[in-house]
């Protein structure tokens, strides 16, 4: 069971999140940061009158706005930036900010706390490899502004802050740069696998849906189609006893009778057993029933693992009676389809009922659950550190997916050894929703 471990997923995340980044997000971004860098000289120079290097000051905010009409022109407004140039064009920002502090102070300039920002969207919308490129990017221009700059701004005689000072802003805004991107990154992962998780969830229960509307209509099939098949059986016996055994028709005669019967055996099939194929989605069943259906429905079980099912009552009171909800199908079937993965001669799957709960306990005697992941079952792309085996989405999806119908999920070891998980109903919802 849940002693698997997730499917593989690189280290930093997944797959490369390429695509995320917004084209005109990124301009409008730019823009705000070129006009700010533009109000902020004008307002030093002509607000409080200090001294600046203004033509290559000028020149540097010019580039930046350049660079921006450039990749607003040749790319469309809606389009994504790749991974790569994602990467570039952040790059070049903190390159051209860099230059900018150069000429205007390095660290002792309090606008160089904005090389966060390149760092902050990157971890936000760029993979991991590029989010560590321009980190390193920002840690190499802030140890260079702290050697080497042109001196602050200042009316009168030139400041120069003590040189440990400058060293103290310097560590200070690598810890930031450095805090705030891991920050940032783990927050954009989190969310980007929680919605890929849930996307697969959406799937998953489409596709139980598809089977199950499939199921309803090959049983009204059945049912339709009986009628004239049974007319053409009738038809066909009728001749087979009107033409002589020598006839060379007798033949045809006997394969059209024994083709029709075939086909009515196989109509028989579909309407008398429509879980095989999901069933009619409104259809009413026991509870045991439908966790039976689900057990069928599970991937068969391996050589020498059986399958266990029970059922009975707690207090006397009567079995409820459920919907054939496809969340309960896919997800019970995806649990005993894990036991049955790890199980080593048995998976047990009992069903309890009493007046006021209904309560599916899944068991196998295998390992048990990974006690490092015990409590973080039900997480996405959840990681197992004893590893052998895969999980992938499949708990989460079976959690997911049985919460919708109002189910609890308790992820235990036995005494006994094996894992076991509890999902339970209040038997008022679960009734009253039809699950």
């Amino acid at each position: 069971m849940s002693e698997a471990s997730p499917a593989r997923i690189d280290k930093t995340g997944g797959p490369a999140r390429a695509g995320r980044l917004r084209l005109r997000t990124l301009v409008v971004i730019r823009w705000v940061a070129v006009m700010g860098q533009a109000a902020a000289v004008l307002f030093v120079h002509l607000g409080l009158g200090f001294d600046l290097p203004l033509a290559p000051v000028g020149a540097t905010i010019f580039a930046a706005a350049l660079s921006n009409v450039i990749m607003a022109m040749t790319r469309p407004a809606q389009a994504r930036l790749s991974d790569r140039d994602g990467a570039i064009y952040l790059a070049f920002d903190i390159l051209q900010l860099s230059l900018l502090l150069f000429l205007t102070g390095g660290v002792q300039n309090p606008f160089a706390i904005l090389l966060m920002a390149p760092v902050t969207i990157a971890a936000a919308t760029l993979s991991g490899s590029s989010t560590v490129a321009l980190v390193g990017l920002t840690v190499a221009a802030i140890a260079c502004l702290g050697a080497y700059h042109l001196r602050l701004p200042w009316a009168g005689e030139a400041v120069e802050m003590p040189g440990i000072y400058q060293a103290g802003i310097g560590v200070a805004l690598t810890v930031a740069t450095l805090f705030i991107a891991v920050y940032a990154w783990s927050l954009s992962n989190a969310q980007r696998r929680m919605l890929d998780a849930l996307a697969a969830t959406q799937a998953a229960l489409a596709r139980e849906q598809r089977l199950s509307a499939l199921g309803g209509l090959a049983a009204a099939a059945a049912h339709e189609l009986g009628s004239p098949l049974s007319t053409i059986a009738v038809v066909a016996q009728e001749l087979r006893r009107a033409v002589s055994p020598d006839d060379p028709l007798s033949e045809d005669i006997a394969l059209l009778v024994s083709q029709s019967q075939r086909c009515r055996d196989i109509l028989a099939r579909l309407a008398e057993r429509p879980e095989q194929s999901g069933g009619a989605p409104f259809e009413l069943l026991p509870a045991s029933a439908l966790v039976e259906a689900a057990a069928q429905a599970a991937t068969a079980a391996p050589p020498g693992v059986a399958t266990r099912l029970a059922a009975a009552a707690s207090d006397g009171s009567g079995e409820p009676l459920l919907a054939r909800a496809p969340e309960i199908l896919h997800a019970l079937g995806n649990l005993v389809e894990n036991a049955r993965q790890f199980a080593r001669t048995a998976v047990t799957v009992e069903t309890r009922w009493s007046a006021d709960e209904l309560t599916v306990t899944v068991a196998d005697d295998g390992p048990g659950f990974a006690i490092d992941i015990l409590g973080e079952l039900g997480e996405p792309y959840l990681t197992n550190r004893r590893g052998g085996g895969h999980m992938g989405l499949g708990v989460f999806i079976a959690k997911t997916l049985l919460e919708r119908t109002g189910a609890t999920l308790v992820f235990a070891n036995q005494a006994s050894g094996g894992a076991e998980v509890a999902i339970r109903w209040r038997r008022a919802d679960i009734e009253a929703t039809g699950a």
